[in-house]
C-alpha cells in the first residue's frame, strides 16, 4: 500500500516525506502564533489510520477555536475589531454566548447575564449572532482537519479531536501537524484556533487551553508524568466548582495530590468519579478518538422567558413552538426520536427535567408536543417558570426501529395512519419554508 500511495503522490508532483516520529524522550515544548500566519504548503490527505501506533504511542490533537462566535462576527464586520464584543440576545434575560478577548479583559465571560456584562463594560458591543454562519465556518474548519486524518471527533461546533497516530510520514511529527493546521485554519478561514497535542485525550484538551489564543502546546510521553503531577484538579475536564471545593477540603489541589491520596478512600468518598480521577492522575485514559461519537445524539430547543410565568397555556404555546423547531430539525437530518424530554427552570433557579419513551419513534411536531405537554401537566405544581426547554433523544434513522405496542383494537394502526398523514403535511410545509422562508407557513396558535 505504501508503494501505491507513494506512486500516487509522485504522479501528483507532491513530495513524499519520510520524517521520523517524535522520540518518547522529547520534551514538552510550546509555541505561539503570530499575526503574519506565514503560508505553509497545502497538504493532501492520505493517512494510514489510528490503529497504527508510532513507537507504540498514540498522539492526539485537540483543536479549540478561539472565541468562535465572536471571532466570526469580527471577521464579518471588521469595524468591530479592537472593541469589546459579545454575542447575545438583547432581552432582559439574555446571557452572553461568547465574549471576544477584548471583552474578557473586563471580566466578561460566557453564560454571564447580559445586564451584568453591561455593568462591567457600558460601551460593550452586543451582536445577536448567526447560527447558520457559525455552522458554515465550523464545516470549513473541520474539512481542513479531515485532510490530515479521517479519525476526527467533532465534539461541538468549535472543538474536536484528531488522532494523527501513524501520519508522520505524510505530514511530519504531531507538533508540525498542529502548527500547520493552526496556520491553515487562520489563512483559509480568517479565524484563529489553539491546539493541544498529547498522548492522552484529556491531556490534549487541557493543553489546548495553555497558549490561548492562537497557540500550540505539546506534551510528549517523557514529560507527561511531570505535567500530570503539577496539573491543578480544577483544570481536569469535568471537574466543576463543587468537585474542586470538595477535593480541596481533602487537601487535594493537583493530580499529584490525587496520586498520593489512597485510591480506596477516594472511591469511598466519590464513587466512580474518584476511581476515574485516580486513573487520570496515573496517566490512564483509554478513550480513543471516535468519529462515530460525533454523531448527533439529541436535538433540543430552550428559551428563557422575558418574565416569569405561572400561565400553563403560555407554556404550552412555547412547547408547541419548540416541538415545531425540533421536529423540523429531525426531518432535516433524517432522524426519528424515541425519547421526548422537557426542562423547566423555576424563578428560584431550581431545575427539573422529565422524559418519556415513545412506543414508535417520531419526527412529527404534533406527536412531540403531545408528549411534552403531558410531561408538563404531570410535573408542574404551580411554580413560577423562567425557562422552558424541549428535547428529543435516542435518535434513529429507522422509523420502525422500535416495536409498536400490542394492538388489540386497531388503535395503534389508526394512530400510525394518522401520523403518516401528518408526516406528509409537515414535509410539505418544510418544502414551502425552504423556498419562501420559515415564517411562510405558521401554526395559527403561534401567530
Amino acid at each position: 500500500m505504501a508503494r501505491r500511495v507513494n506512486a500516487w503522490l509522485s504522479r501528483g508532483g507532491i513530495p513524499f516525506t519520510n520524517q521520523p516520529s517524535p522520540s518518547p524522550d522529547d520534551s514538552i515544548f510550546s509555541c505561539r502564533g503570530n499575526a503574519s500566519n506565514q503560508a505553509h504548503p497545502v497538504c493532501i490527505h492520505i493517512c494510514f489510520g489510528s490503529p497504527c501506533l508510532s513507537h507504540g504511542i498514540a498522539m492526539i490533537l485537540h483543536l479549540d477555536m478561539d472565541a468562535f462566535f465572536a471571532s466570526v462576527e469580527l471577521l464579518d464586520n471588521p469595524a468591530l475589531r479592537g472593541k469589546p464584543v459579545v454575542v447575545s440576545g438583547h432581552s432582559a434575560r439574555s446571557v452572553v454566548s461568547t465574549a471576544c478577548y477584548e471583552a474578557r479583559r473586563y471580566g466578561i465571560h460566557s453564560a454571564m447575564p447580559l445586564f451584568q456584562a453591561l455593568k462591567l463594560c457600558p460601551h460593550l458591543q452586543v451582536v445577536p449572532g448567526n447560527r447558520h454562519r457559525y455552522k458554515e465556518m465550523s464545516a470549513r474548519v473541520f474539512a481542513i482537519c479531515r485532510e490530515y486524518t479521517p479519525v476526527v471527533e467533532q465534539v461541538s461546533i468549535d472543538e474536536g479531536y484528531l488522532d494523527v497516530t501513524g501520519c508522520e510520514r505524510m505530514f511530519g511529527p504531531p507538533d508540525a501537524i498542529a502548527q500547520t493546521l493552526r496556520e491553515r485554519v487562520a489563512r483559509e478561514t480568517g479565524l484563529t484556533c489553539s491546539v493541544g497535542v498529547a498522548p492522552l485525550k484529556f491531556v490534549a484538551k487541557v493543553a489546548s487551553d495553555i497558549n490561548k489564543p492562537n497557540g500550540v502546546y505539546v506534551v510528549t510521553l517523557k514529560n507527561l508524568d511531570a505535567f500530570l503531577e503539577a496539573l491543578p484538579v480544577k483544570k481536569v475536564p469535568g471537574a466543576g466548582k463543587r468537585t474542586v471545593a470538595f477535593l480541596e477540603g481533602l487537601g487535594i489541589r493537583t493530580l499529584g495530590d490525587v496520586r498520593r491520596y489512597p485510591e480506596s478512600a477516594l472511591i469511598q468518598k466519590m464513587g466512580q468519579a474518584g476511581e476515574r480521577l485516580h486513573a487520570l492522575a496515573r496517566g490512564e485514559d483509554d478513550r480513543r478518538v471516535s468519529p462515530e461519537s460525533a454523531e448527533v445524539k439529541s436535538i433540543s430547543s430552550e428559551s428563557t422567558l422575558e418574565t416569569d410565568t405561572t400561565d400553563p397555556s403560555f407554556v404550552h404555546t412555547r412547547l408547541l413552538a419548540q416541538a415545531d423547531e425540533v421536529a423540523r430539525e429531525l426531518r432535516r437530518k433524517g432522524f426519528f426520536a424515541k425519547r421526548v424530554s422537557i426542562k423547566l427552570t423555576f424563578a428560584d433557579f431550581r431545575r427539573i427535567t422529565r422524559q418519556t419513551t415513545l412506543a414508535r419513534p417520531t419526527q412529527l411536531s404534533g406527536r412531540i408536543y403531545e408528549e411534552a405537554a403531558t410531561l408538563f401537566d404531570t410535573e408542574w405544581k404551580g411554580q413560577r417558570i423562567r425557562l422552558v426547554g424541549l428535547g428529543c433523544s435516542q435518535l434513529t434513522h429507522d422509523e420502525a426501529s422500535a416495536p409498536s405496542q400490542l394492538d388489540l383494537f386497531g388503535q395503534v394502526e389508526a394512530r400510525e395512519a394518522h401520523d403518516d398523514g401528518w408526516g406528509k403535511v409537515e414535509k410539505s410545509v418544510d418544502s414551502i419554508r425552504e423556498k419562501f422562508g420559515k415564517h411562510a407557513v405558521t401554526r395559527a396558535r403561534l401567530t
